[in-house]
């Protein structure tokens, strides 16, 4: 019997939104801009658009096309055509906005079986790496879960980070928020001597681990049309002799989908190359195409891999590593200034604030800064719409100033402390309901609102159990921060029975949000 080797053919999918360079220009124009202008003013959508466009004539459609196509021609044999995409929530807007015949190609594949789809965070962020608000992550990781759960109807048991960004701590996120499998980096210095083309297991956690093949995806990401490079011509044929002697159980190919049609034309035979690759891979009775979950199914962990916070790796640059976003001043004192912004950000509470907040999060934004030179720097300047790093920094600290001075100013308006009060605070400061000491119940609140729902699902028994404590009234003092709730409660007679207990609190805390809701001027609530 042959040993089959697993071929994961995996393409990121991403487009961000650049800066409006003359923002300025557009404030002087445009007077009394507000909150709900700053979309419009923030980010150049004209450019946003011919980019967007121009790429999907070049690749988006093209290779979508191809891709559907040898998946069908291959669909009814022993050994079909699979891929797996990771397409950010940005890409997805973007889709929907000007080009929705992308959406239909991509949901067609999935309707296939033979794709997968992978999570990522939303807004393609550096989430993982701001330490001053751990929440951030996770709930980006969930808006991505919940548009590709809404376009697709299809819920990703695999994880990739922005940019193969990873470290123990990433995974344990992972693992927390339900994924099997996180794809990263094949990075030599976790591997040491060990082969990517295995699974592994994380550090700390029981999450499996898929490693990229870097040699390999870079033969086709990066030296595809490099006339010094001594396999020039690679053709699809070679490459999958290549595959095929290949040692291991799976190999990770994960590539940028803008390598087809985009950052290589398709003069260059990069279409005609991917529209073969599949026939020729069925050539050799060894080789079998899979996806992320199939993978991990049929191949158990062979070790542990361990990237301690410090050794963060990524697949960006030939220092696999987060240089490429955070490697000079500029980067960081934007980076460490937005995350900073954004504590105020998630204190206001008003959702076209985050979610600009969360655009200025982008990778993209950090990346088109990047200032060392030599190869890493041509890569990165080709990419750069601004023309120079300084220029990208201009851009994005002007704008992040606005957006600081027009947060603050927010702060200091009387519904702000309103909108604070109904803020949806981290996991680490959620209020978790027991039974009694020891026994949890396994429901939490998150906020004012999400604490009224549970009061009227959990058990009188642990109603009774947190009011004997003070528990209540302890958690809206301080981590809310209402201490008018606070003293309403802890005022409620302990004598009272449990139903009634319950009834009274349902009524206090109803009537609280009710109040708070009128004090920003939003529709009261049904009862």
């Amino acid at each position: 019997m042959i040993d089959l080797a697993d071929i994961c053919l995996i393409f990121e999918v991403h487009q961000p939104l650049r800066l409006n360079r003359n923002f300025h220009m557009d404030l002087i124009i445009r007077k009394d801009i507000g909150i709900k202008d700053l979309y419009e003013i923030y980010f150049d959508h004209r450019v946003n658009r011919e980019i967007f466009m121009r790429i999907s004539e070049r690749c988006y459609l093209p290779a979508s096309r191809i891709i559907l196509e040898q998946i069908d021609r291959f669909r009814a044999e022993k050994r079909p055509f699979k891929v797996s995409f990771s397409l950010s929530g940005v890409f997805l807007e973007q889709c929907e906005k000007w080009n929705p015949d992308l959406i239909e190609i991509f949901r067609q594949m999935v309707e296939t079986g033979c794709v997968e789809m992978l999570s990522q965070t939303y807004y393609h962020s550096l989430a993982s790496l701001n330490n001053l608000d751990r929440s951030e992550f996770p709930e980006q990781i969930e808006l991505h879960r919940q548009i590709i759960r809404d376009l697709f109807g299809y819920i990703p048991e695999t994880f990739e980070n922005t940019e193969c960004i990873y470290n123990n701590y990433i995974a344990r996120v992972a693992e927390d928020m339900g994924f099997k499998t996180v794809v990263t980096e094949g990075a030599d210095r976790i591997l040491g001597w060990r082969s990517p083309n295995f699974v592994y297991r994380a550090e700390g956690s029981s999450i499996n681990l898929l490693l990229r093949n870097y040699r390999l995806s870079d033969d086709i990401g990066f030296r595809f049309t490099s006339t010094n490079w001594d396999q020039w011509p690679l053709t699809a044929d070679k490459y999958a002799t290549w595959l095929a002697h290949t040692p291991g159980q799976v190999i990770v190919i994960f590539l940028d989908y803008e390598t087809f049609g985009e950052h290589y034309w398709a003069e260059s035979g990069i279409l005609e190359f991917l529209r073969w690759l599949p026939i020729e891979v069925s050539r050799w009775d060894n080789l079998r195409w899979t996806t992320p979950s199939e993978a991990i199914r049929r191949h158990p962990p062979c070790g542990v891999i361990d990237v301690p916070p410090d050794k963060t790796i990524s697949w960006a640059d030939v220092e696999r590593d987060t240089s490429a976003w955070l490697s000079n001043p500029q980067q960081n004192i934007t980076f460490n200034m937005l995350n900073e912004i954004g504590l105020l950000v998630k204190d206001l509470n008003i959702a076209e604030l985050t979610r600009i907040w969360r655009y200025l999060q982008t990778s993209d934004h950090f990346y088109y800064m990047y200032t060392r030179g030599g190869e890493s720097g041509i890569v990165h300047d080709s990419f750069n719409p601004y023309g120079n790093p300084i220029e990208a920094f201009i851009a994005y600290i002007n704008i992040l100033l606005d957006f600081e001075a027009r947060c603050k100013a927010e702060a200091t308006k009387p519904e702000s402390r309103y909108r604070r009060l109904l803020r949806r605070v981290p996991p680490d400061r959620s209020f978790r309901f027991f039974y009694r000491f020891a026994s949890p119940t396994g429901i939490v609140a998150h906020s004012l609102e999400e604490f009224y729902d549970a009061l009227g699902r959990v058990s009188t028994e642990s109603i009774a159990f947190h009011m004997s404590r003070g528990d209540f009234e302890r958690w809206i003092a301080n981590v809310i921060g209402d201490e008018e709730l606070a003293a309403r409660i802890a005022s409620l007679p302990r004598e009272l029975g449990r139903k009634d207990l319950r009834k009274a609190l349902l009524a206090m805390v109803g009537e609280r949000i009710r109040e708070l809701k009128k004090g920003i001027g939003e529709r009261e609530p049904k009862s």
